[in-house]
């Protein structure tokens, strides 16, 4: 091989290496931006959420099952388009001590407007059926 082969070679090599570092610097990158979006978006929807829909809304019946855990109650609000995630609703309602020994979840039906926040809608099923409620 010819001292010129070798040089060609040896800067081929150098630019094949540079070039996967940039590629790796690349998809680290994007990889953190996109990490960190995903998680200021779900921060937010844990600490400001907001209603699904601008106010009146449209009133839902919510039907709650005996013995039903948070997360099932979380994944059935957000299929109905009362939240925006189910995750970040369990979250919440560990802050807001729902499901919790002190405020059991209730099975009953519950009339939930889309313009609720998730906050609104924890409080609402942390308080229960009331007995007027029951009757009707």
């Amino acid at each position: 091989m010819s001292s010129t082969t070798k040089e060609i070679n040896k800067i081929t090599g150098a630019v094949i290496r540079v070039s996967w570092k940039l590629i790796v610097y690349a998809v680290v990158v994007l990889l953190l931006y996109e990490g960190v979006t995903r998680g200021y978006e779900f921060g937010h929807d844990i600490f400001y959420s907001s209603g699904m829909a601008a106010k009146p809304g449209m009133d839902m019946r919510v039907t709650i099952g005996e013995g039903e855990k948070v997360a099932d109650i979380g994944a059935a609000l957000e299929r109905g388009g009362l939240i925006k995630s189910k995750y970040a609703f369990v979250i919440q309602s560990i802050f807001y001590d729902y499901g919790g020994s002190e405020h059991p979840v209730e099975a009953g039906t519950y009339i939930l407007n889309n313009s609720m926040t998730s906050k609104e809608i924890i409080l609402i099923l942390r308080e229960g059926m009331e007995e007027k409620d029951v009757e009707e």
